[in-house]
């Protein structure tokens, strides 16, 4: 068993397709380096940061008037990746990976999509909402060029991740047994509070912070995301188009790796009578069939494996030991 919960510690690669984390770390570094470098170029055309807030920023970032998201609706989705401070881009990545990279080993890839993107769409609801119809933010509204970055995304994430597995434990070289992931979840929510607090953040963050975490809460807590969750069929449906782009957006360059063309299950084998084959133990556990529950455990969770799957994976363990 120790082989298999080795393997499905998720790892930080870019080679790893199927690691939906390491796609959106992809997607919001590339998007700031390519603001950086737009920056410098104003610069060297001795313009000034106002034109380029004015002419790029303000036309990826979500608006807080209503009639101007109206016209610029694409900023819903620029907006969630769009970085233009070191510090805010290196805190949001370092988050996202810690929970995210948790999500994934605890219940597979398919909760990473769609909890960014649409606690980020939530949060941007609440930001709107938030600052036109509480009198004391609109003047904070109208000193910034509105809202963006992976704030209520994370923060989604890292509130579905406390809702799902509030007791699970992590870093057991830290502390004895480990830390449970609704300490380092009130850490997270404490330093985001601090800088409100301090005046180094805007009290409408924390209103797009709360979107998103809303967003989190309720998809895991809802007995409707829970079934389609636990149900492999009807958990595909959700964020898996938006899962297919961010794909082929960081696959430009592997125009023949197609991500849903591994995704298709062998077809199950019966009898003469139509009744299921039960498993039959030949010789040695191939690697292969390893490899395919591995495979099994980080697109959907260890709780998706059958009683016959953990079985395999126990003999494998036992077999390598074995051997050792």
């Amino acid at each position: 068993m120790e082989v298999a919960e080795k393997e499905r510690m998720p790892r930080l690669s870019l080679g790893e397709e199927r690691n939906m984390v390491t796609q959106l770390l992809l997607v919001n570094i590339t998007v700031y380096i390519l603001l950086y470098f737009i920056k410098i170029i104003y610069q060297m055309e001795n313009l000034t940061i106002a034109d380029f807030d004015r002419d790029i920023l303000r036309n990826a970032v979500v608006s807080a008037q209503p009639m101007t998201l109206l016209t610029k609706p694409w900023t819903l989705i620029t907006a969630m990746f769009t970085h233009v401070a070191f510090w805010d881009v290196f805190s949001n990545m370092v988050w996202l990976y810690c929970f995210g990279s948790l999500l994934q080993q605890f219940s597979g890839v398919r909760l990473v999509i769609p909890l960014y993107v649409f606690g980020s769409l939530c949060g941007f609801a609440f930001y709107v909402a938030g600052v036109n119809l509480i009198p004391g933010l609109k003047p904070l509204a109208a000193a910034g060029p509105g809202m963006m970055g992976a704030g209520a995304g994370v923060m989604a994430i890292a509130i579905g991740l406390t809702a799902l597995a509030p007791g699970n434990r992590v870093f057991p070289l830290v502390l004895r047994g480990g830390i449970p992931i609704w300490i380092i979840t009130c850490i997270y929510i404490a330093l985001h509070l601090t800088a409100v607090f301090t005046g180094n953040s805007r009290t409408s963050s924390l209103i797009y912070l709360l979107g998103g975490a809303f967003l989190g809460f309720m998809f895991i807590a809802s007995g409707t995301f829970m079934g389609f969750m636990f149900d492999s069929q009807k958990s595909g449906k959700w964020g898996a188009g938006v899962s297919k782009v961010i794909f082929n957006f960081t696959h430009l360059f592997h125009p023949k790796t197609n991500m849903d063309s591994e995704d298709v299950p062998e077809p199950e084998k019966h009898d003469r009578k139509g009744n299921p084959v039960p498993y039959v133990k030949v010789g040695h556990v191939p690697e292969h069939k390893v490899n395919e529950l591995l495979d099994k455990i980080n697109e959907q969770g260890f709780k998706s494996l059958s009683a016959e799957e953990r079985e395999i994976l126990i003999r494998a363990s036992r077999e390598q030991d074995s051997e050792i």
